[in-house]
């Protein structure tokens, strides 16, 4: 015998705990706890109510003000991109790209961002577009931090001089932080913290205070650490890593500009 069902009566969405579950935050009894606790929130506002369902796909949702990813289908990956590769999917003049280090992922994955050829470090590889977009996009400004091996022995005076600001036939730039790691035998490493991202600005920063940069690595882009991953390898994101990723980027996603170039360094 059929019975008819009224869509009236079927609750729309899924249960907050069956969402978070599946997504690993936590069993669906530890979640419950969460949500009786107010740990966690659905678009800014505290859940308390253990029958809440929400729409996966449109739905944001946080555990103790840390973002949670709902979509299992999206991928994050942390590259050390050696020097010698271009940032781009496929270069037309034939220099090696990113494929190599993507071909054997199922997803497609796309980088966040670039980094010249002669600039090795960290690279973030994804398939979430929106993210991808708000990190990038020039306007958004994530921190990024280098360490430059630059010729000279540069001095208190060169580090205080980044910091306060130089004029750059684009317009005047200061490093957010700069400090000097070492020098010896007519050369110096210095770390600088930017979140400008106009085209290679650190090379031409460091040029333009007489210290030619020789080698470049990107250490850090926003919360993400390099650590110990070593060149020419990928791993994925740790739920903490992505978790400040995804809050970083929500909360300033509402003042992402209209799409635009992505930075290089």
């Amino acid at each position: 015998m059929n019975v008819a069902h009224d869509d009236a009566t079927v609750p729309e969405g899924v249960r907050l705990q069956k969402v978070l579950a599946a997504a690993g935050v936590a069993s669906r009894r530890v979640v419950e706890q969460y949500i009786v606790e107010g740990r966690i929130r659905v678009n800014g506002q505290t859940v308390t109510e253990l029958g809440r369902r929400i729409d996966p796909e449109r739905d944001l949702v946080d555990v103790d003000g840390t973002a949670v990813q709902l979509d299992v289908t999206k991928r994050y990956v942390m590259l050390n991109k050696p020097t010698g590769v271009v940032s781009s999917m496929r270069d037309e003049s034939g220099r090696p790209d990113l494929r190599r280090f993507t071909k054997d992922y199922e997803e497609r994955l796309y980088n966040v961002g670039r980094l010249d050829a002669e600039t090795s470090g960290l690279l973030l590889l994804t398939n979430d577009g929106e993210l991808a977009h708000v990190l990038a996009h020039p306007s958004f400004g994530v921190t990024k931090v280098y360490i430059a091996k630059v010729d000279g022995t540069v001095t208190p005076q060169t580090i205080s001089t980044l910091t306060k600001g130089i004029e750059l036939e684009d317009g005047p730039i200061a490093a957010d932080k700069a400090r000097l790691l070492d020098t010896s035998r007519g050369s110096s490493l210095v770390e600088l913290t930017l979140h400008s991202g106009r085209n290679r600005i650190l090379r031409r920063m460091m040029a333009a205070v007489g210290h030619p940069v020789t080698e470049l690595v990107r250490r850090q882009f926003g919360p993400l650490h390099l650590g110990t991953l070593p060149a020419g390898k990928t791993r994925d994101l740790s739920k903490i890593e992505l978790g400040a990723l995804l809050t970083l980027a929500r909360r300033e996603s509402g003042v992402a500009a209209a799409p635009g170039e992505q930075e290089t360094e």
